[in-house]
């Protein structure tokens, strides 16, 4: 059942806090995929300068495993900036704070721990439930 009596788009002081928060999230993704970037780099630059056999370098399993990690890190990461900008659209819309699936509010204290999030934690169990089986 959806609470009519709260609106999901903010009044102008929550609706500047929610794009101060979105804007640190941003900012701190960025951050991490830069550093991510470089990371992967240095693997890269790093395993150029050794054998280019990773099948028979003893080094080389832990080092094909080293650079996906990072590039699994750096997907993940360029995902969590989609979300963010997604978040960002939601909040123009009007649509920022409602959940996704069922339309109710999200508790705003997981907006404040996850604040690109577009699901409340009912719906997220749910889904992660689905996933899995």
């Amino acid at each position: 059942m959806r609470d009519s009596s709260r609106d999901a788009a903010s009044p102008a002081g929550e609706r500047a806090a929610v794009r101060a928060r979105l804007t640190t999230e941003y900012a701190e993704a960025r951050g991490r995929i830069a550093a991510l970037v470089r990371e992967f780099e240095g693997i890269v630059e790093a395993n150029a300068l050794v054998a280019v056999d990773d099948e028979h370098d003893p080094e080389g399993s832990s080092t094909a495993f080293e650079r996906a990690h990072v590039a699994a890190l750096l997907a993940r990461e360029r995902g969590h900036l989609a979300e963010v900008d997604r978040a960002f659209e939601r909040l123009e819309r009007g649509e920022y704070g409602r959940c996704a699936v069922c339309g109710e509010l999200i508790a705003p204290e997981r907006l404040e721990i996850r604040p690109a999030t577009d699901t409340c934690v009912r719906c997220a169990v749910e889904g992660d439930r689905r996933r899995r089986r």
